[in-house]
């Protein structure tokens, strides 16, 4: 309604000016307190519960890995894989190698090739020289060929030098 239309109709009508009177005052102290609604369980997306930051507790790089194994071992769908592989590689480590086969396996069984090309380069990124990067590539090589991931150096030689 326009605000002409609104001021046309409440100097007409007595009754229309009622609807601009404020409302009687109330003490605060007498309105019933209000209850927080109950926050919306973002765990209904995923598998994965929540963590509360309360306590900092320190993992070890074996509880690291073996939280990581048993996420990637629960993957439902494509979100929840990369959302996992971000999550393992946002830490100050490079991830250990049963938790890389997990993630691969977790990406085959989502059918999700690119993420699957996805975690080699992000061990690349994170290890700290190249002879790691080998390592990895060798340990993980059965699993690669098994699955039929092609690394990205393989697939773009001229822009992985």
């Amino acid at each position: 309604m326009a605000s002409t239309t609104l001021f046309r109709l409440a100097t007409r009508s007595s009754s229309a000016a009622s609807l601009f009177k404020a409302a009687p005052y109330t003490a605060r102290a007498r309105l019933p307190a209000a209850v927080p609604a109950p926050a919306a369980r973002l765990s209904a997306f995923s598998t994965t519960p929540m963590r509360y930051s309360g306590a900092h507790e320190e993992e070890t790089f074996e509880q690291f890995s073996a939280r990581y194994e048993k996420e990637f071992d629960s993957v439902q769908d494509v979100f929840e894989l990369q959302r996992n592989l971000n999550n393992a590689f946002a830490y100050d480590l490079v991830p250990s190698v049963a938790v890389m086969t997990a993630a691969l396996k977790a990406a085959r069984r989502v059918n999700d090739f690119p993420t699957a090309v996805r975690v080699f380069e992000g061990i690349r990124s994170k290890v700290e020289n190249k002879s790691q990067y080998e390592v990895y590539l060798e340990e993980l090589k059965d699993l690669r060929e098994e699955l039929g991931v092609v690394l990205q150096e393989e697939l773009y030689p001229e822009e992985s030098k």
